[in-house]
Order: C-alpha cells, then sequence, then structure tokens
C-alpha cells in the first residue's frame, strides 16, 4: 500500500497535530465547562492517530522497500 504524496501529507499532519490538539482541547474544555464524555473523546482522538500512523508506516515501509533506501 503506497500513498500518494499529498494523502501521505496530510494523514501524517492529521495523525501528529491535529487529532491530538483536538482531543487535547476537547478534554480540558470538558472539565472546565462539564461538557459529556472528555476522556472518551481524547482516548478516541488517540486511538485513530496511532491507527493513522499505522497506516503511515506500512507505506513508508512499502516506500523504502521500492526505492531501496
Amino acid at each position: 500500500m503506497k500513498l500518494p504524496d499529498k494523502i501521505y501529507d496530510v494523514l501524517k499532519w492529521i495523525a501528529m497535530i491535529c487529532l491530538d490538539a483536538i482531543g487535547s482541547l476537547y478534554n480540558g474544555l470538558a472539565q472546565l465547562w462539564g461538557w459529556p464524555y472528555g476522556v472518551e473523546v481524547m482516548q478516541t482522538c488517540a486511538l485513530l492517530s496511532v491507527f493513522l500512523g499505522a497506516l503511515i508506516g506500512i507505506s513508508t515501509a512499502q516506500y523504502n522497500k521500492e526505492n531501496h533506501l
């Protein structure tokens, strides 16, 4: 599974920055304002981040294998 460069870059940004930031923000606001499911939202974002990271890792390994890096 080799991802196109643009999709790879977007998924990497989402996995490394966006999901963690959203989860942390919601959890913090949930504690401050009494919103529901703060921990659950944060953990869901973390799991999605790990899943996307695995897809990115598979794509990187395939790319490196094909290009002998």
